[in-house]
């Protein structure tokens, strides 16, 4: 079965926002994704370590954070297949205490440009409370 995006290139502008979708990040997420990634980094779970190290508290994986953006970026689109080129650059840390709540990540993003090919480059903007954690975040989308 082949997906396709269900955003019409004809229907979005530059300048458009994307609405924000917030991410909630646990320890436990952060383990599962230790798991999937071979990451296994203390700071990514170990609280006592991550304090030893200088950090607030266990931090989220860099690319645990670009993972959810790009999630961001497929739940718009519709097709995870649509994302083309995607980069961005880690700004800031996303700091998850070990409660029921942990952190909250809010992704939100606007269409910068319309390109040939039915194409729109998007600028994420990423935070963790006051703090952007992405910056330069920028990625090709094709649309339907």
């Amino acid at each position: 079965m082949t997906m396709a995006a269900t955003i019409k290139y004809d229907e979005v502008e530059a300048g458009q926002e994307i609405p924000a979708v917030e991410y909630q990040v646990r320890r436990v997420n952060l383990v599962m994704y230790a798991g999937a990634s071979g990451d296994f980094n203390p700071i990514h779970w170990n609280e006592r370590f991550a304090k030893s190290v200088g950090l607030p508290d266990v931090i989220a994986h860099g690319m645990f954070t670009m993972a959810e953006a790009g999630r961001f970026l497929t739940d718009w689109a519709g097709d995870p297949a649509a994302v083309v080129d995607y980069g961005v650059r880690f700004s800031s840390m996303v700091v998850v205490p070990d409660d029921e709540n942990g952190a909250t990540l809010v992704v939100s993003g606007v269409i910068e440009e319309k390109l040939e090919d039915k194409r729109v480059v998007v600028t994420l903007t990423a935070k963790s409370g006051d703090s952007r954690v992405l910056s330069k975040a920028r990625a090709v989308v094709q649309l339907a």
